[in-house]
């Protein structure tokens, strides 16, 4: 029996959040998709998705990996290994920051930028067919947007509060 029919009706999880959770998910795993794609069109093959995305992340500014992951969007090792990846693919440049030995900062290569220009592209030409194509009345984007920060702002509370 699935767990939330083991629930006392009370204590059930509303049913449009438990959708969410899961379209959010979903979401994810599409977008790493569709930026994968783009990726393969391009002949880019030896760039996977998440790296792709880091590179995008990054832009024009020059940071440290701790940066990168206090931002959320990447896990500790993962970052590690995916910088590891990236400079010895030649889109990323490391080096040690004069004030703390310890840490690390990274820029992007001028073909790391080729990559962020190519997302930004399909990103720009995807939010000029959102409407026409996709059906979404964008319109309705900021109100998404600060309600996905709102979540995103409750799930941070949840874990520093303990909630």
């Amino acid at each position: 029996m699935a767990m939330a029919e083991n629930m006392a009706p009370e204590a059930a999880p509303d049913g449009q959040y438990l959708e969410l959770l899961q379209l959010v998910e979903r979401l994810h795993r599409q977008l790493l998709d569709v930026v994968k794609d783009e990726l393969d069109r391009e002949g880019l093959d030896d760039l996977n998705s998440v790296q792709a995305l880091l590179l995008f992340n990054i832009g024009d500014q020059e940071l440290t990996a701790g940066e990168l992951r206090t931002r959320g969007h990447y896990l500790g090792s993962n970052v590690s290994y995916n910088l590891k990846k990236l400079v010895d693919a030649g889109y990323i440049r490391h080096e040690r920051s004069a004030v703390d030995r310890r840490s690390v900062r990274v820029s992007l290569t001028e073909s790391g930028h080729a990559v962020c220009a190519q997302l930004n592209t399909l990103f720009e030409r995807q939010a000029n067919s959102l409407e026409a194509v996709g059906g979404v009345d964008t319109t309705q984007l900021p109100g998404m947007n600060t309600a996905l920060a709102r979540i995103e702002r409750f799930w941070a509370d949840h874990i520093r509060f303990r909630m």
